[in-house]
């Protein structure tokens, strides 16, 4: 009998037959790409459902963070989080720039406010924090300290669609908001992403500079990218939109039933819902620290060997990885936080369509069952 596979995230699908009128009115117009009819839609019906004023669209998040550096023109140095995906410091590296790792606060796993300002050098042009696990940053302080220095502030925000941070927005903070819509994210374009724009004229820059720079058919006003997302993308995304509120309601609800299930454990424990803050149910992280029964990777292990893929976000550290362990900042004494929590970190599944008796198969796991 083959064994069945749960993986930490999958993303939620509706009904095939939901998706066909989509899939033929773009075979009827011939319109595939280039801010065609169902991007157009996407980007505003998105705008309204996440409560901001402008939203461009792109093909991947990645795409997103390069951009939205260029468009700020940022350059020399930025502090960032060693905590994340490594996207977040590949694209600092794309635009020629140097990452500065600061620490994470270890309660919210966040970059820490109190460690940004011993960071800052005349080279210092921004700062790029990551809401992890979409857990809002210390927004006011970053910005108290970004303010004091003139200095940009890009949020990653991956893994924060539809987070609302005293009852507005988490993604008005900032200079530039930077979503991604990958397969594994609560929302989903089979790959996609989205930079938040403050104002028109910000949006009109990025719209440019994701379209190789084109004004019109003669005229190219920057040295662009394509990033530009397609209408097979855009439309998926339009039917994603339409089953939101009740896909994040199944996650809220997987969500508390591990908290009760896994309240009590020794060794276990599990980040504190953030105050003020309406979730997205995104990642169930716990740590397993040293009182547990086994290691991290030993229960990493032992749900692998069950056929459950939990994963080990994030692990290694950015800075830990080869081509930026050799920066002064990435030293590990320099991250003590980061690499405690690193080595202790799993995330379990958590997706709309998981059952309850296959969570119970990865609670019994994590509590010492088999």
């Amino acid at each position: 009998m083959t064994k069945k596979i749960i993986t930490v995230t999958q993303p939620h699908l509706p009904p095939l037959e939901e998706f066909i009128p989509y899939l033929e009115k773009i075979w009827e117009s011939k319109w595939l790409t280039n801010n065609g009819p169902f991007h157009q839609e996407l980007e505003v019906a998105l705008a309204k459902h996440l409560g901001v004023e402008h939203l461009a669209l792109f093909t991947n998040g990645t795409l997103a963070l390069v951009t939205a550096l260029q468009s700020l023109r940022i350059s020399g140095e930025v502090i960032t989080t060693p905590y994340s995906f490594v996207a977040t410091a590949h694209s600092l590296l794309w635009n020629n720039i140097r990452p500065v790792f600061v620490d994470i606060d270890p309660l919210t796993l966040n970059l820490d406010p109190d460690k940004i300002e011993a960071a800052i050098t005349p080279q210092t042009t921004a700062i790029m924090p990551v809401h992890c696990y979409g857990n809002p940053c210390n927004v006011e302080r970053i910005q108290q300290i970004a303010d004091t220095y003139g200095l940009k502030v890009i949020y990653d925000a991956a893994h924060a669609f539809g987070v609302h941070y005293k009852n507005e927005s988490l993604l008005k903070h900032g200079n530039l908001s930077v979503l991604s819509f990958h397969a594994t994210k609560v929302f989903t374009t089979f790959e996609g992403g989205a930079i938040v724009c403050p104002d028109a004229e910000t949006k009109q820059r990025i719209d440019y500079l994701k379209n190789f720079g084109f004004a019109d058919e003669v005229t190219v006003m920057a040295p662009g990218i394509n990033g530009k997302m397609n209408e097979v993308q855009a439309a998926f995304g339009l039917l994603q939109l339409k089953h939101i509120a009740s896909a994040i309601a199944r996650r809220k609800a997987v969500d508390l039933r591990y908290r009760e299930a896994l309240r009590g454990v020794a060794g276990i424990s599990l980040l504190p819902a953030p105050p003020d803050t309406l979730r997205n149910y995104a990642y169930l992280p716990i740590m397993v620290g040293t009182d547990f029964t086994i290691s991290r990777d030993a229960l990493y292990q032992r749900l692998r060997d069950a056929g459950i893929h939990a994963r080990r976000y994030f692990y290694p550290l950015i800075s830990d990885m080869p081509m930026y362990r050799g920066l002064p900042s990435a030293a590990a004494a320099n991250l003590p936080v980061a690499q405690k929590i690193s080595a202790e970190i799993l995330c379990l599944p958590i997706y709309p369509d998981l059952a309850e008796a296959d969570q119970d198969r990865v609670i019994g796991i994590v509590r010492g069952g088999v």
